[in-house]
């Protein structure tokens, strides 16, 4: 065994205000192994990592490599950090060439360029060696840190989360990058990560970290290499794994929050949609009740007007929930905020409920990536900002008891009167999704609410707005770039062509059973085909493809 860990044990703080983060670890790496280990945020991945190299000291029990105690940091265990952490004066050979000349410092000068080209050409670097950090997208700057541990030519490598702060397509190109170095020479990997697509692709066991702190049963990842992320698509094993892991993970980490102790006023809210009662919404448009009609979005520029959405066409009923999915700079977001009204129709028309979207109003809710909350109020104070405007003939109990149902329902009784500021990214989300909802609009926009949060989390608040959105069943268009999230929560996924002039190139209508739950979802027979539908359309725009043919359009069924 190369590493090896003998009921290790850390905390943190003394006292009540103590923290035990990993309690009595076992665990046994052989050299070769490409190990990941899984878990939700605040588990002690990290801390997990930071004992192997070096970082941190157990406070009982022992980590051994190569069968002698770790003490602090070693050449032999490089890490990759989340951040990239690069000195931002010099080049990418130069910050790859501090590591070269710590491992060689006595080479010459061609023989140290030849190794910096070497490690800079392996992660596919090298038409920009000579550009400093500012001038590289997030996912170059974490190829160049992953040159630089490379080239520490360690015996281990650790990866502490080192594609999480990506994008998803720069997070799949750089993790089957890492896979491709990897095959090369076989070292020691361990990964440490919160996405279990990620943990398949990559390595040869995976091991959960409970929420407790303890290490779980490994799983072993019983699929042939080399690996390619469309084709286990159809890899019974892999369809198997996955289902087994993630119902392993929600069964530990993703327990019921919602209580049921309140129950929702029947107050009618200023745009006229009833709050409590669904047949209250009688004289609403059923059919086309949200209407995009030919639309277009030019902005001006230097060299002429640019045609950022061109012919978006699309027909949605009432009480439709849409996925609208494409790669970055589709127009996704830019549909999103049209209908929300915060952006001027350059062509065409956006109709609701048979009336013209000309405007913000708060019969559209909008839920951002970041929820934008008022840091100095509490929980039920931001919520309660748009309830006071919207349900005006309320009395201020029923108001209340609006606010503080939807913030049960997202999981916060307990922390309804806590400062917005001292959330975390997890509960402010929540509290953005119930603002929106308290607001019982007609059309519910949601722009990648989860995209901020690790993949554990997302998961947790997906069955949260799946299970809010299944009482009111508003009528909802969520912008998203995860495949998985876009089956998941959609009647249907509207597919975007790659901009500029993005339009609608493919739609496709998902079939399976409501209410929905992630692990009813995996053990479906028809749910990897509606992926597979998915990924073939983003894999033929992934790199810049215009479409082929005229672009498929699509009404709601009548």
């Amino acid at each position: 065994m190369i590493l090896s860990f003998d009921n290790v044990s850390k905390g943190f703080g003394t006292g009540t205000g103590r923290s035990e983060v990993l309690k009595n670890i076992n665990l046994d790496v052989k050299e070769g192994e490409f190990l990941a280990i899984l878990g939700f945020s605040g588990t002690g991945k990290s801390t997990l990592i930071n004992l192997i190299a070096g970082l941190e000291i157990p406070d009982s029990g022992s980590v051994t490599f190569k069968g002698t105690e770790i003490t602090g940091p070693g050449p032999e265990r490089g890490l990759i950090f989340q951040s990239y952490s690069l000195m931002p004066w010099l080049t990418v050979g130069g910050n790859v060439g501090l590591a070269v000349d710590a491992v060689h410092p006595k080479i010459s000068k061609s023989e140290r360029q030849t190794k910096i080209d070497h490690y800079v050409s392996m992660v596919g670097l090298g038409h920009a060696i000579s550009r400093r950090p500012a001038e590289l997208s997030g996912g170059m700057r974490q190829r160049v840190a992953v040159a630089r541990a490379l080239a520490l030519n360690p015996e281990m490598l650790l990866l502490d989360e080192p594609l999480s702060a990506l994008d998803a397509l720069t997070r799949a190109n750089l993790a089957d990058e890492i896979l491709e170095i990897w095959e090369q020479d076989k070292k020691t990997c361990i990964l440490i990560t919160n996405d279990v697509d990620e943990a398949i692709l990559l390595a040869d066991r995976i091991i959960p970290l409970n929420p407790d702190g303890t290490l779980a049963d490994a799983f072993e990842v019983d699929i042939a290499r080399p690996r390619d992320r469309i084709a286990m698509n159809h890899n019974d094993s892999f369809k198997t794994l996955r289902a087994e892991v993630t119902k392993y993970l929600m069964d530990v980490g993703i327990a019921a929050k919602a209580e049921e102790t309140r129950t929702l006023p029947n107050v009618t809210p200023i745009h006229g949609v009833p709050a409590a009662v669904a047949k209250a919404q009688t004289g609403m448009i059923e059919e086309r009740f949200l209407d995009f009609s030919q639309l277009h979005k030019v902005y001006p520029t230097p060299k002429g007007p640019l045609t950022v959405v061109e012919d978006f066409d699309l027909k949605i009923n009432r009480g439709e929930f849409i996925s609208l999915i494409g790669h970055s700079g589709c127009g996704k977001s830019t549909v999103l905020t049209m209908a929300a009204g915060l952006n001027p129709i350059s062509k065409g028309a956006i109709k609701l409920d048979g009336r013209h979207v000309e405007g913000a109003d708060p019969e559209r809710a909008v839920v951002f990536q970041s929820p934008n909350l008022f840091p100095w109020l509490t929980a039920k104070e931001n919520v309660a900002i748009g309830v006071d405007k919207v349900y005006p003939t309320a009395t201020r109990v029923e108001r209340e008891e609006v606010v503080e149902y939807y913030l049960e329902r997202v999981g916060l009784a307990d922390s309804m009167d806590k400062g917005a500021a001292s959330l975390s990214n997890g509960m402010k989300q929540r509290v953005g999704i119930a603002r929106a909802f308290a607001l019982s609009p007609k059309l519910l926009l949601l722009d990648e609410p989860f995209g901020m949060l690790d993949s554990l989390t997302r998961w947790e608040l997906q069955e949260v707005l799946m299970e809010v959105w299944s009482r009111t069943k508003v009528t909802a268009i969520c912008v998203t770039h995860d495949v998985d999230e876009a089956i998941l929560l959609a009647d249907r996924v509207v597919m975007m062509t790659n901009g500029p002039q993005a339009t609608i190139g493919k739609i496709t209508d998902v079939d399976l059973p409501r209410p929905r739950t992630r692990k009813a979802l995996l053990e479906h027979p028809d749910y990897y085909r509606y992926r597979q539908d998915v990924l073939d359309f983003l894999e033929e725009y992934e790199h810049g493809a215009k479409p082929k043919k005229a672009p498929v359009t699509s009404i709601a069924a009548e």
